[in-house]
């Protein structure tokens, strides 16, 4: 297996004819081998090049098999070829577990079942690419949860967890995955199929021998006192004391070993009720030496932070650092009582407790997304999991962190730890500078340091997701030459051919190779958008693409629930490639140039970014902050430069301009395509797909409506007659004005036509966008030398102009300018009209705050403007599928109602009469008209017609 071992700058030799040969013949005879998928194409391999490491491999092809069958076909076709096997689950590990050369077999695709549940004995019966909140959620009606929760549980998988021990936040309680496995169906690579629980029955060959051999290296050679103790081979469980457990020991051991095709796991009493402590400290450190005195009243969780992660204002106690305590009961009360006698016990600085479960879920979104959080410093600066979990005595953690602090500030490094307190265990993300020759030698002088630095407190180099390509070279630091020789010997016990994951655990990989960012290019990429935020100055497109690390939050399955909204194609679709992170893995590869070799001309990125919405939820949503719609409309601009468009870009990605041009003529035109045949060439010939309704042009527009009316002449907001509100909405615009009058809010118009250039952003005319975003602010320039707020009532429109218009026209003031005066109408009337009273209307509401005003503007004063006119109730997360010209190109229907069948139509559905259903944008509300029989308005309108007749004629 040199052949895919071998290493060229952190890269697979390049192939020879002979090897493309070879790679050809391999995937025809996998093909005819298995049932499941076997894909060898260039975005299949780009996909699954990283995890959530700093590391890259890559494949030759990728596999998804249907059953064990599958798996052992596929593993058959490998070894007569001599090539490596990679298992894959959900692609989050952060040591580089989960990247390999040769064939991944990718778990998540079809081998996904809950075989079955049995209740009294506590036990289910999973496949290895079971989602672990699939199996939560599955269970949860008979009392009953997985154990183990690491923070990506909402797209792990339990196969995964296994392979590499996986732990979460309520360790303290309930232990680590392999503390809650009894039986692994595994597959070995050499074809035996092998059921491993508590006894030799199962076993390799040898490895009985094996262990009898070494029983006093085996006693002697791990460190004790560690509830986290991850790294290398669990090769001690064999011991008769330990009970001879093959199935401890298989777990962590990164798909090195076999392959998981079924898992016998416990499952652990839920308890219906639990509260959340939440405990300030002055430190990090203070906070570390009071968790191991927490243990003692069994709480569920004892995590702790420190301010540095917390960004902005939050409602956390007093203090620099906190610790989160969860704790259960059979009752609220109890629970509740069990958390005050925590806060008694602790010496705090501040303490509460929440109990309202919407409170604890958004409390532990903070920590959660701290694996997100931390790769990006306030400044901008970017940190990346170098060290991420070790794991120390509870007890020594406080010394440690001092310890380890100080080796951070030697080094020149900064970092965020975080993590399981209670466990002893720290993530950190650190500011390892991994571009450069000498970045990359501090990277390995630290990792050097730290790890003599850990062990010197009787700690484990991995205290939760194993050891991989970032901490195997350094195991001897911890267990000494004999016990890791031991290791590689326990490896080919079990495979004789090393074509399990090489590279991992044992023989491994130097920690400084295989770095991802080996292969980006060190040349800024000329680019539209300034990218503010992305390398030292702004402007790097790489460094943009690298703000994915791979944590997968966008690959959360549908449907979805709570107010996000990333990611709506990979819910309709479940393909990775539609995944937010997907397509930074693809525009990754695009940049590095050896997988995806065509650069902007690249079909595979293309495809990848086809099904993107241009929602921005992973604007918001993403813990990092990937902006995938700006990426998007990136890469459309470089490749189609020069170049036809589809002919969806030319109708609808120029949208104004057609309907400024056809507005002297709606009348006949919304005559002409109510004729099928005419309607059929229309949309033919626009691009737009069959099944889609062309809306009807407003007889009147807007501004034509407005004309003659006197003006504010001293108003106090421009509003903004944005396309859709001019052309097919006006409604809302009437309805706008009526409710303004009532407030006392006077309002004038920008002098000339305006545009925010949104439907050229999305289709990438970057260049027509600027164009056009240049004009309007000439025409506002006076509106904002006077200092006036400008009102926007389509939410995407105001969305353009606080992101897309500033980030495009970086190079002229104004545009920052426009971006801050940009409000939506519901922050118009709380700032122009604080003391107007809206009209009660006193109905409950359904309906989608709209994605952009999500991701972008926000929804409290819409949320504050609700309440006071007695609409109760929440709107539903998500995208509503049509996401501008999205959902009426060609191609895109099916997708777009799949959306909108997340969370948009079923809160509709479910919606009892007399519900008021409320979507601002037009967008989400032409969805609704066309898939649900409409009703749907702009909060503008609710009010408008709620209002006193007096009221609305004043």
């Amino acid at each position: 297996m040199a052949e895919y071992t071998e290493r060229q700058g952190g890269t697979p030799a390049k192939a020879s004819a002979a090897t493309a040969d070879r790679t050809t013949e391999l995937a025809r005879d996998l093909a005819g081998a298995v049932r499941g998928d076997v894909d060898f194409s260039a975005a299949a391999r780009a996909l699954v090049t990283m995890d959530a490491s700093n590391y890259r491999r890559v494949p030759v092809g990728v596999v998804a098999p249907r059953d064990a069958d599958d798996i052992a076909a596929a593993l058959a076709v490998c070894r007569g070829h001599g090539v490596p096997v990679v298992p894959r689950g959900g692609g989050t590990s952060i040591a580089g577990n989960a990247t390999g050369v040769g064939v991944v077999l990718d778990l998540t695709r079809h081998f996904r079942s809950i075989v079955s549940v049995d209740t009294g004995a506590r036990t289910a019966v999973v496949q290895p690419g079971v989602v672990l909140d699939r199996l939560r959620d599955h269970v949860a009606p008979h009392g009953l949860t997985f154990g183990p929760d690491p923070s990506t549980h909402s797209r792990c998988t339990i196969g995964g967890m296994i392979g590499n021990n996986s732990c979460g936040s309520h360790s303290v309680a309930w232990g680590t995955t392999a503390d809650n496995v009894r039986e692994l169906s595994v597959t070995t690579y050499d074809g035996a199929a092998l059921r491993l629980g508590q006894g030799w029955d199962g076993a390799p060959a040898g490895l009985r021998s094996l262990v009898d051999d070494n029983l006093a290296l085996l006693r002697t050679g791990y460190p004790t006192g560690l509830p986290r103790r991850i790294s290398g081979y669990a090769i001690d469980a064999l011991l008769p004391e330990n009970g001879t457990d093959l199935a401890r020991a298989f777990c962590g051991s990164e798909g090195t070993l076999g392959v998981v095709t079924e898992a016998v796991v416990t499952l652990v009493d839920s308890p219906p009720a639990r509260a959340l402590t939440v405990l300030g400290y002055p430190d990090e450190s203070a906070a570390a030496e009071a968790a191991a005195g927490l243990l003692p009243y069994h709480p569920l969780t004892v995590e702790g932070m420190a301010d540095d992660l917390v960004p902005g204002p939050h409602d956390l106690p007093r203090g620099g650092a906190w610790l989160f305590v969860e704790t259960g009961g059979a009752t609220a009360a109890e629970a509740r009582a069990h958390a005050e006698r925590i806060v008694r016990a602790a010496d705090a600085l501040d303490g509460t407790v929440v109990a309202d479960p919407a409170g604890i879920r958004a409390l532990w979104r903070v920590r959660e997304d701290a694996s997100g959080t931390a790769t990006r410093s306030a400044d901008g600066g970017e940190a990346w999991p170098g060290w991420e979990d070790c794991a120390v005595p509870p007890a020594q953690l406080g010394a440690y962190l001092r310890d380890f602090r100080a080796l951070l500030a030697e080094h020149g490094l900064r970092g965020t730890p975080y993590g399981h307190f209670g466990d002893g265990c720290i993530h950190v993300r650190i500011d390892f500078d991994l571009l450069s020759t000498e970045g990359v030698r501090v990277f390995r002088r630290f990792s050097e340091d730290v790890a003599r630095l850990v062990v010197a407190h009787g700690g484990s180099l991995s205290g939760e997701h194993g050891d991989g390509l970032a901490r195997s070279e350094l195991l001897p630091t911890m267990y000494g030459d004999e016990l890791t020789a031991l290791f590689g010997r326990f490896k080919d016990t079990w495979d004789p051919a090393g074509g399990m994951n090489p590279g991992s655990i044992a023989r491994p990989a130097r920690l400084d190779e295989n770095l991802r960012f080996d292969v980006l290019p060190r040349e800024r990429v000329d680019v539209a958008f300034a990218y503010p935020h992305d390398g030292a100055g702004g402007g790097d497109f790489s460094a943009a693409v690298r703000r994915c690390v791979g944590v997968a939050k966008c690959r959360v399955e549908g449907p979805s629930s709570g107010p996000g909204v990333m990611c709506p194609s990979f819910r309709a679709t479940g393909d990775e490639q539609h995944s937010t992170r997907g397509r930074a893995r693809l525009l990754h590869e695009m940049l590095a140039g050896e997988v995806v070799t065509d650069g902007w001309r690249s079909t595979e990125v293309k495809d990848a970014l086809d099904l993107c919405l241009s929602c921005k939820g992973c604007r918001s949503d993403c813990p990092v902050g990937v902006d995938m719609a700006t990426y998007k409309a990136e890469f459309l601009h470089h490749h189609y430069a020069g170049r036809r468009r589809p002919a969806a870009h030319y109708a609808m990605g120029r949208l104004p301009r057609w309907l400024r041009a056809a507005a002297p003529f709606a009348g006949a035109l919304n005559a002409a395509v109510r004729l099928p045949g005419a309607a059929a060439l229309a949309k033919r010939l626009g691009g737009i797909a069959p099944e889609r309704s062309i809306p009807r042009l407003a007889p009147t527009t807007f501004t034509r409506w407005l004309r003659g009316r006197e003006l504010a002449s001293t108003p106090a907001v421009v509003l903004w007659p944005d396309t859709f509100t001019e052309h097919l909405s006006p409604s809302v615009g009437k309805a706008a004005v009526r409710v303004l009058d009532a407030a006392g809010v006077g309002f004038t118009l920008p002098p000339g036509q305006v545009c925010c250039g949104l439907t050229y952003v999305s289709t990438g005319q970057l260049d027509q966008a600027r164009a056009v975003m240049r004009r309007t602010l000439d025409r506002l320039e006076p509106a904002l030398d006077r200092g006036l707020p400008v009102l926007v009532l389509e939410p995407s429109c105001a969305a353009a102009l606080k992101t897309d218009l500033p980030e495009l026209l970086a190079d002229d003031p104004r545009a920052a300018r426009l971006a801050a005066s940009v409000r939506t109408f519901a922050q118009t009337l709380e700032e122009s009209a604080p003391d107007w009273q809206p009209p009660r209307v006193d109905r409950p509401v359904a309906g989608q705050t709209h994605c952009h005003q999500h991701a972008v503007l926000g929804d409290a004063a819409e949320r504050r403007l609700r309440e006071r006119a007695g609409l109760t109730g929440e709107l539903s997360g998500g995208c509503c599928g049509l996401a501008g010209n999205f959902g009426f190109e060609k191609g895109h229907y099916d997708v777009s109602v799949a959306c909108a069948e997340d969370q948009l139509l079923p809160a509709v559905r479910s919606a009892p009469e007399g519900t008021e259903l409320l979507a601002d944008g037009y967008s989400c509300r032409t969805q609704l008209d066309q898939l649900a029989g409409g009703g749907a308005r702009h909060l503008a309108e609710v009010l408008a017609e709620a209002l006193e007749p007096a009221d609305a004629e004043a």
